[in-house]
């Protein structure tokens, strides 16, 4: 079965570490396309550029296998599917979730996003705290679990200066602060489980997690998790694919204008 994987950043290295990452934990035979944002930030760390993300996330939904043309890479190497092969569900690569919402209501098959994964996963354990990077996330992070139901089980959110791309270009002495950050967050909230928020920050606790006395969730793993449930549950409800691309009318431009 194929899923779409959308990144709503516009860096294409964050793409590939998804991929490698879903490649890595996901079970049965899964293939991907991969689809990263044509506009936007190179990785999200604010309001202004989650907004912006939202709008990407639909375009990228909208112009499947057109979009790489505009960033001069082919989407298709490393095994990754084309266009045009009907997909069963789609994972967005932004622990934030931005369009989610909007992407399930026009595209008609399970979508899941990183951060309602997470929290959902968390509070199977009880309370949780967030690790992640980037000081403007924790507002935005603590507004987003409450608007999905999990405000009360949020405990607090760990921020480090630095954002997710930032971390995640010296994965070492990323992960050497990550796993202290967790640390830290854990003995002062009392949290039953540490999410490691954040699509940059993927397999950086992979060396270290089992060894805090909490469960520590990858955000991009929970991610999988939840898609594949969720698609699971689909098609016992006799969920059948959607169509290859949404109702045109639903994406358009004026007429005579183009954004291209």
């Amino acid at each position: 079965m194929t899923w779409l994987v959308i990144n709503p950043n516009t860096s294409v290295d964050v793409t590939d570490r998804l991929v490698a990452r879903i490649r890595r934990v996901a079970h049965g035979n899964v293939e991907l396309r991969a689809e990263t944002a044509r506009f936007g930030a190179p990785y999200i760390a604010s309001e202004s550029s989650y907004a912006v993300a939202g709008h990407a996330v639909l375009d990228a939904w909208q112009n499947q296998g057109r979009i790489h043309e505009s960033l001069a890479v082919d989407p298709y190497e490393d095994g990754l599917v084309p266009a045009g092969t009907p997909l069963k569900g789609i994972l967005v690569g932004c622990f934030g979730d931005p369009g989610c919402a909007a992407l399930q209501e026009i595209s008609g098959i399970p979508v899941a996003g990183l951060a309602e994964a997470s929290f959902e996963e968390s509070c199977v354990f009880g309370h949780f705290v967030i690790v992640t990077g980037g000081v403007l996330w924790k507002p935005m992070l603590k507004k987003l679990a409450a608007s999905l139901g999990y405000g009360k089980r949020l405990l607090d959110v760990h921020v480090l200066d630095q954002t997710g791309d930032e971390l995640a270009a010296h994965p070492l002495q990323a992960s050497d602060r990550l796993r202290q950050a967790c640390v830290e967050a854990i003995a002062a909230t009392g949290a039953d489980a540490v999410i490691l928020g954040g699509a940059g920050l993927t397999g950086l606790a992979d060396a270290w997690s089992s060894s805090l006395r909490v469960p520590v969730i990858d955000s991009v793993d929970a991610g999988v998790r939840m898609l594949a449930q969720r698609i699971v549950r689909f098609e016992a409800e006799g969920g059948v694919p959607s169509p290859l691309a949404p109702h045109p009318k639903l994406l358009a431009w004026p007429e005579g204008r183009s954004h291209a």
